[in-house]
């Protein structure tokens, strides 16, 4: 390069990034038009005159969000960074703090937000926060009783949400999967859960958790599934499920009596919502997180810098 033509890219190089001046300021110094100077600082950049360093706390937790949403082409994704000495409370605790936040940056009048239940969904219950009122509707997206602590129960935590946005927080009196198929059906069929199902289909926002793999699946320890259930599944390799809805590692959704069983949203329908969030963490559920993330179950998801690299390396297998 020519001496007096790298004199003119340091110049422009110093009072952009020292002197910090806008491009157009620069252009009436060197007396050159804007696009020229943004040219200037391109090639300043390409010959090595320029060399730009990020540098932070959490870069790290940033590279491996990057890394997820080009891989599974997410809409968003968030990184939260961990330490050996936290417990597995706190670290969930942190997951509902940042929900709730990310929430709170969402939702908009007239959205139809549903939720999910589950030990992580349920930290966001005591996080306490208080926020601008919002006109939306607060639904949960699968049924909720059985052997479960009430702060996990899915009408707890819409409650909870509900309250947090002071919106209005609709109830289910089912469980995530009934006896039969017939009761299902019934369910379905009834008058008052017509509602339930007509903002199902308007969901813009749904916040669901990822179950663990099925020999530590809470639907397990929780009564919903029996023997027959637990073999079933095995046999047809369920790795995890979204809402009690069962799905491979290759995000293949499992059909048969379980799935007609179960009182949730579809798993294509969540696909087809705006938003549809998935908060999870730990290293045991990187498949359940892999085979939902390939399904597109989700579009967007919360988790951790553990759970992230798990993930990420169970994915170049």
């Amino acid at each position: 390069m020519a001496w007096d033509e790298e004199r003119r890219l340091i110049r422009a190089a110093k009072l952009y990034y020292e002197d910090e001046l806008k491009q157009s300021e620069i252009a009436k110094i060197l007396d050159v038009d804007r696009t020229t100077v943004t040219r200037m600082l391109q090639k300043a950049r390409q010959e090595g005159i320029v060399h730009i360093t990020i540098q932070g706390n959490h870069t790290a937790q940033v590279e491996l969000e990057e890394s997820l949403r080009k891989l599974f082409q997410l809409k968003e994704v968030m990184v939260l960074p961990t330490s050996s000495s936290q417990s597995t409370e706190e670290r969930k605790k942190d997951l509902g703090k940042e929900t709730m936040l990310w929430l709170n940056q969402k939702i908009q009048d007239e959205d139809v937000v549903g939720f999910a239940w589950g030990s992580t969904l349920g930290s966001i219950v005591e996080t306490g926060d208080r926020f601008k009122r919002r006109q939306a509707d607060i639904v949960p997206v699968v049924g909720g009783p059985g052997k479960m602590p009430t702060a996990q129960h899915v009408n707890t935590i819409v409650y909870s949400a509900a309250r947090m946005f002071q919106a209005q927080a609709h109830f289910i009196d089912a469980a995530a999967i009934v006896p039969s198929i017939q009761t299902r059906r019934d369910l379905y069929e009834a008058n008052y859960f017509q509602d339930i199902l007509q903002l199902w289909r308007k969901l813009t926002i749904a916040v669901v958790g990822i179950g663990s793999p099925i020999n530590s699946s809470n639907l397990i320890f929780s009564g919903f599934l029996g023997n027959d259930d637990y073999q079933q599944l095995e046999n047809e390799n369920a790795i995890g499920d979204i809402c009690s809805r069962f799905y491979t590692i290759d995000g293949e959704i499992i059909r048969g009596e379980i799935d007609q069983r179960t009182v949730a949203v579809e798993l294509e329908q969540l696909k087809a919502t705006p938003w549809a969030v998935g908060v999870a963490e730990s290293v045991e559920k990187a498949g359940s997180i892999l085979g939902a993330l390939r399904g597109g179950f989700i579009n967007t998801l919360i988790t951790n810098d553990e759970t992230a690299e798990a993930v990420l390396e169970l994915a170049k297998e």
